[in-house]
């Protein structure tokens, strides 16, 4: 899977995973403050609004500075898949 992202850059992927990641927890630490510690409405959404942009803005930074590592691999050509060319006769 990781070489249809090589050359590519890997930013987005990254930062989708970071709001994915930051809604969950979010979710899961707004639910604790709110039921546990009887925390106000306004300042559980503003927790979970902070995690949810830190931790997207986190996975942009990091997929960006991951792009650099895998830099795009050099197409293999193989003969079995090839087409005929105006060239080349069609085989029979």
């Amino acid at each position: 899977m990781l070489n249809k992202l090589r050359g590519r850059n890997l930013a987005h992927p990254g930062c989708l995973i970071g709001t994915t990641t930051g809604l969950i927890i979010g979710i899961i630490l707004a639910g604790i403050l709110a039921g546990v510690y009887n925390v106000a409405f306004n300042t559980v959404l503003f927790t979970w609004l902070a995690i949810t942009v830190v931790l997207a803005v986190l996975g942009w930074i990091i997929g960006d500075r991951l792009s650099t590592r895998f830099p795009a691999l050099e197409e293999e050509s193989s003969d079995s898949h090839s087409f005929p060319t105006a060239q080349e006769p069609p085989l029979p």
